[in-house]
């Protein structure tokens, strides 16, 4: 069985509203001692540090990014009133960037995050 890395994705769906979905990006690279997925594209990269306390406002993303948990547990919120967390060494792959000309709607658009805890919150951001 060849191994896969799970893409947690979250987007905006046709309806505007931030969800979650995931893809598996197959480990068909490599060889039997290290099973690699083929290389995937990078621009940049932006580390945050996000203290004790720390929650955001609803928003979008601007540019799909993916995001890596270093320290620390997020919690992301959808408008559904639905939640997921991420601790060290999970990811998700930001995509719920503002439909093409669309102006930011507070009751529909974006998701908000928050740190769960009394450790900072590190995070990592590749973008495409």
């Amino acid at each position: 069985m060849m191994p896969v890395f799970k893409k947690i994705i979250l987007f905006t769906d046709k309806d505007g509203f931030a969800r979650f979905k995931e893809e598996d990006i197959h480990l068909d690279h490599g060889n039997e001692r290290s099973q690699l997925s083929p290389w995937l594209p990078a621009s940049a990269l932006q580390l945050r540090h996000s203290p004790v306390g720390f929650q955001s406002d609803f928003h979008c993303t601007e540019k799909p990014q993916w995001l890596f948990v270093l320290q620390g547990m997020m919690e992301i919120g959808l408008r559904d009133g639905s939640t997921r967390r991420f601790g060290p060494g999970d990811h998700f792959y930001s995509a719920d960037t503002l439909p093409e000309n669309t102006a930011f709607d507070s009751n529909i658009h974006g998701h908000c995050s928050r740190l769960i805890g009394n450790t900072p919150l590190i995070t990592a951001f590749i973008q495409d």
